[in-house]
């Protein structure tokens, strides 16, 4: 009787180990570690202490324990961020701040390959089946990246790659570990400034094996992109624990965004311009280029600051104009908040970089040397007060909730004196 009840406790625990492994095995399929089962080898199965004995006398890679702690430290060591946010809101610069660091990783909007391959002639008025197959795709690009597999990619590049080489990947110049060994020895260790420019010119050809390999040699991976609209466009990411993703959403006063738009992007903003000019506007004025901004991000910081369970300890608000006034103190709240050390590339980096500069770089429409202070607000001398007065109307309710004044009159517009950014504080979702 003892000895039934002493193999029947057995079988229990038993069953327990197998459920684990079982379950274990789905979870594995997510991950691009090849799982190997352990082997359960039963001579006899009435005998129980058989069983129980080869259920727990595993050695080496056939181990459930080995394997799983792989899988949980594989997830606990790296940390991953996602820069969402809108074009002309400061991105660039934002991106720099995780770019200069030694052990991040740094892509600037690999989305951009998505988006030219599947929808090539994509207008600002999106329709809800392209948003859904851009989103589908976007989002298992970024699942990709962040576990390094940087060939997931080249199905995007045109021409694909040849034997895992190309030298179409956009903006590669603008990351600094595509530029530095092991995927480039044209610079020295000790080169921190490299020209985006001088990148492209001398590295050649990328690797995307050896970016792959300098991707796993980070502790981090950082992705810049103005391709999603909304946060909660990336909830499937979010809650994916093996990601472990952070979402560093950067809002900007949708005046400026305009007015830097405007400047930078001259045909697209053609019509724009001419009524800036002869303060008449244009009949067939595109006004989705602003009012998409305004929507997207009203949906996105409704959904953030609104703090849903899914996001909690996941989600950060950033304006810009905080970002530019107090840069060094904001990206230490913000490498606070994302549990990083911040090192003393980054510090130098926004010391050479937010005092301005009358070098050419600095008006490139992807430049980041600029005397970040002065640009924060700098949207008021270039836009008319009745643009100005139309962008408040259509966008009043996301320039309430994100503190940002309007004004009544040009003379007020003109008044640099008065700020028109109020003092408030976006805590992070812990």
């Amino acid at each position: 009787m003892n000895s039934a009840m002493q193999c029947s406790w057995k079988a229990v625990i038993l069953l327990a180990l197998l459920s684990i492994a079982i379950q274990y095995t789905a979870i594995r399929t997510f991950t691009a570690k090849p799982f190997q089962m352990c082997p359960v080898t039963v001579s006899n199965p009435l005998n129980c202490g058989m069983l129980w004995q080869d259920a727990v006398d595993l050695s080496g890679d056939q181990r459930i324990c080995d394997d799983f702690l792989y899988f949980t430290s594989n997830v606990s060591r790296k940390s991953h961020v996602l820069i969402l946010a809108t074009t002309r809101s400061g991105s660039s610069f934002v991106g720099q701040l995780f770019n200069q660091h030694q052990d991040v990783f740094y892509l600037f909007e690999p989305l951009y390959h998505v988006q030219t391959t599947l929808l090539p002639r994509l207008s600002h008025s999106r329709t809800a089946g392209d948003t859904r197959v851009m989103l589908g795709a976007s989002r298992d690009l970024l699942r990709s990246l962040y576990n390094c597999d940087l060939y997931f990619l080249e199905s995007y590049i045109k021409p694909q790659p040849a034997n895992h080489s190309t030298d179409k990947l956009f903006r590669r110049g603008a990351s600094k570990a595509l530029c530095s060994l092991p995927v480039c020895d044209a610079f020295s260790p000790g080169e921190l400034n490299i020209d985006e420019g001088e990148c492209v010119r001398r590295c050649g050809g990328l690797n995307m094996t050896l970016a792959s390999d300098a991707c796993r040699e980070r502790h981090h991976v950082a992705i810049k992109t103005v391709r999603i609209p909304e946060v909660s466009d990336l909830r499937a990411l979010v809650e994916d624990p093996r990601l472990n993703l952070k979402v560093i959403q950067l809002v900007r006063d949708p005046r400026g965004i305009l007015a830097s738009r405007i400047e930078t992007f001259r045909d697209t903003y053609r019509l724009w311009r001419i009524w800036r000019a002869t303060g008449r506007r244009p009949y067939n004025l595109d006004l989705t280029q602003l009012t998409m901004v305004c929507e997207d991000f009203l949906g996105s910081v409704t959904t953030g600051l609104s703090r849903p369970p899914w996001l909690k300890g996941r989600y950060m608000l950033v304006r810009y104009e905080d970002l530019a006034r107090n840069p060094l103190q904001k990206t230490k709240e913000i490498y606070e908040y994302l549990g990083l050390i911040m090192d003393k590339n980054v510090g130098d980096w926004i010391q050479n970089n937010t005092r301005g500069s009358n070098d050419l770089s600095a008006k490139h429409k992807y430049g980041t040397v600029r005397d970040s202070a002065a640009n924060a607000e700098s949207w008021r001398l270039k836009l008319s007060y009745d643009m100005v007065d139309y962008t408040q109307t259509v966008c009043q309710q996301v320039l309430q909730e994100l503190g940002y004044k309007t004004v009544s009159s040009p003379e007020e517009l003109k008044n640099l004196s008065l700020t028109l950014i109020e003092d408030k504080t976006f805590l992070p979702f812990l």
